[in-house]
């Protein structure tokens, strides 16, 4: 297997874009995910503040390969859509001007019947992203973990080839009942991992992240799987809890290195 490279997500230091990117760089990152909404916003993103950032990239020896844009709700959902569709196209371009292939966002929710309209509507709005996606370079890469892997295969399978990446979260799998049973059905199309680990709690009725390795998530497994599907994105560590931040990062990337 070759050498992996591993990034961190930028806003789980809470700092400025510049100190953050400075703080990944100091711990070992391969590479950064940046967020559209709170490290550096698509309107930010003028000619002189790219040149800035490549630059302050390259010295650093960083690369970005996602940009993350949460909304609020998911492509299933008519109200607003139209505004969400522009949006999302807009963190794509930025995405692609920023050298990255992925905007990571969770779609919704995938009705189970072809034939329900919010189906469609949902196929349609991805189908149109998809097109997007071929132009500008920076693909949609949703999120797993509301929903099995199987559902998203056969999202996937519904729409024209190349309309949409995934974004494999296997901690957000196992929080929410789920496995990676599926895995094999959407590793083609990743293109980044979101690596989180987590356990079962029955107690609380969903499942409790943990630091990388101490989990259900077995990482190397999951390497080999993806690594047969000739995966080369980044591993980008995610930790959601209010621990140590940058020691628990760096402990991840010393993780994920080992393997």
């Amino acid at each position: 297997m070759p050498a992996i490279s591993v990034g961190v997500q930028l806003s789980s230091f809470g700092l400025p874009f510049k100190q953050a990117v400075q703080v990944a760089s100091a711990l070992g990152a391969d590479s950064i995910e940046i967020d559209a909404r709170s490290d550096l916003r698509p309107t930010e993103l003028t000619a002189t503040a790219l040149r800035q950032i490549r630059k302050l990239l390259n010295d650093l020896n960083l690369r970005v390969v996602a940009v993350r844009f949460q909304t609020s709700r998911g492509y299933d959902c008519a109200e607003d859509l139209e505004r969400r569709v522009a949006a999302t196209k807009a963190a794509m371009k930025m995405a692609s001007e920023l050298g990255a292939n992925a905007v990571v966002n969770q779609i919704g929710i995938i009705p189970e019947s072809l034939e329900d309209s919010a189906h469609q509507m949902l196929r349609d709005v991805l189908s149109d992203l998809g097109r997007h996606a071929q132009h500008v370079g920076a693909f949609l890469a949703c999120e797993t973990g509301s929903e099995p892997l199987a559902n998203i295969a056969g999202l996937i399978e519904s729409l024209p080839e190349g309309s949409l990446a995934v974004t494999l979260n296997p901690g957000n799998l196992i929080v929410n009942g789920f496995d990676l049973s599926g895995l094999r059905k959407i590793a083609s199309h990743v293109l980044l991992v979101h690596a989180k680990d987590a356990v079962p709690d029955r107690a609380r009725g969903r499942g409790t992240e943990v630091a990388l390795g101490r989990g259900l998530v077995e990482f190397p497994e999951l390497m080999a799987t993806l690594e047969e599907h000739h995966f080369r994105g980044s591993y980008v560590i995610q930790r959601d809890s209010k621990g140590n931040v940058r020691e628990e990062t760096a402990l991840a990337i010393q993780f994920l290195k080992n393997i």
